[in-house]
């Protein structure tokens, strides 16, 4: 559009409609090292002028900080947001580094009941589950999830990291309006089962990290280039032979970006925002920052078209990348199909 804003799209057949991107707030209190406050609150702001509405969140996201660093913003542009929190990743009060996951009802309840007060909103716009216990049927945590829906506290529900199959027996109980998962030029394992059951059931796809968590934007090459409390350091594919291996591989993403007169990374984001199209659902990426720079950087890529000999040439990046994007696959969708 000519004045900079983004378009919008439907979040699935049963969700709101956002912005055709979305912001990632994790990083602004939380894993990627030491975050300007001020910075961070000029980010949200500049994102809302460019039509970005759907804000990512979560409670293990600095054991509930980032939900209340969020909570002044929301609560001023209540009307103008959606807001996209989660549940399943307890932590241990005598062990606050550890995360464990837990779908069960009654923990559901207490962890909605956290959210919302420490929101401080009367109800979620997406409700999501963080990560999936094998442990609990997922009709059980659904049908509680459902019930949050019911009472007003929750408006629409989304799962993350869920396998097809968990997918359809979730939206079986109740109308499942997204799915997140990690998707990019890196990591494209949910594009076998997971899509196409989303785009069956009418399911919208919210990326995760479509820029590689940075690698992607050629921000940094390595782990050990990144602060020590950076979650990066733990990822398989930034370190050792594996990140030696995934650099060179950046160089087809900028070759494409001399194309456009564009960076790398808005390459990345322009890949994942075409597979709407290429795919035919709903597709809203939700990449982080907390730079006002970066957001106007990252919501241009909305309106770049890539040729098919650029997608071509991108395709087959995917296979050639070293090592998991996490180093225990199976809190992902793909460690369990």
């Amino acid at each position: 559009m000519t004045d900079g804003t983004i378009t919008t799209a439907k979040l699935g057949d049963h969700g709101p409609e956002v912005g055709v991107q979305g912001l990632g707030c994790m990083g602004m209190s939380f894993a990627y090292g030491p975050a300007d406050a001020d910075a961070s609150r000029a980010t949200l702001e500049r994102a809302l002028e460019l039509g970005v509405t759907l804000y990512d969140t979560a409670d293990a996201y600095g054991a509930g900080e980032n939900e209340r660093f969020l909570s002044p913003f929301f609560k001023a542009h209540r009307d103008e947001v959606v807001i996209a929190t989660k549940f399943a990743l307890s932590i241990p009060a005598d062990e606050p580094t550890r995360r464990v996951i837990r779908n069960d009802p009654p923990y559901i309840r207490q962890a909605v009941e956290a959210s919302l007060k420490r929101l401080d909103v009367e109800a979620i716009d997406l409700y999501y589950m963080h990560r999936r216990d094998v442990n609990v049927p997922i009709e059980e945590s659904v049908g509680t999830m459902a019930d949050l829906v019911r009472e007003g506290k929750v408006k629409h529900l989304g799962l993350s990291e869920v396998t097809a199959g968990e997918l359809r027996a979730a939206h079986a109980v109740h109308p499942i309006a997204a799915v997140q998962s990690e998707w990019s030029l890196f990591s494209r394992d949910i594009e076998t089962h997971v899509v196409p059951a989303a785009r069956e059931l009418g399911v919208a796809l919210v990326p995760y990290s479509p820029l590689g968590r940075g690698f992607l934007t050629g921000s940094f090459t390595r782990a050990e280039e990144l602060s020590s409390d950076d979650f990066r350091r733990q990822q398989p594919r930034f370190t050792g032979d594996n990140a030696t291996a995934n650099a060179p591989l950046l160089e087809l993403i900028r070759s494409v970006a001399r194309a456009h007169d564009a960076s790398p990374g808005q390459i990345a984001l322009a890949w994942v925002h075409q597979q709407a199209t290429l795919r035919d659902l709903p597709v809203i990426p939700i990449p982080g920052t907390r730079k006002p720079s970066r957001v106007e950087e990252n919501t241009a890529a909305t309106r770049i078209v890539l040729t098919d000999e650029q997608l071509d040439l991108l395709d087959g990046i995917a296979a050639q990348v070293a090592g998991n994007r996490y180093a225990d696959m199976t809190f992902t969708s793909a460690g369990r199909e």
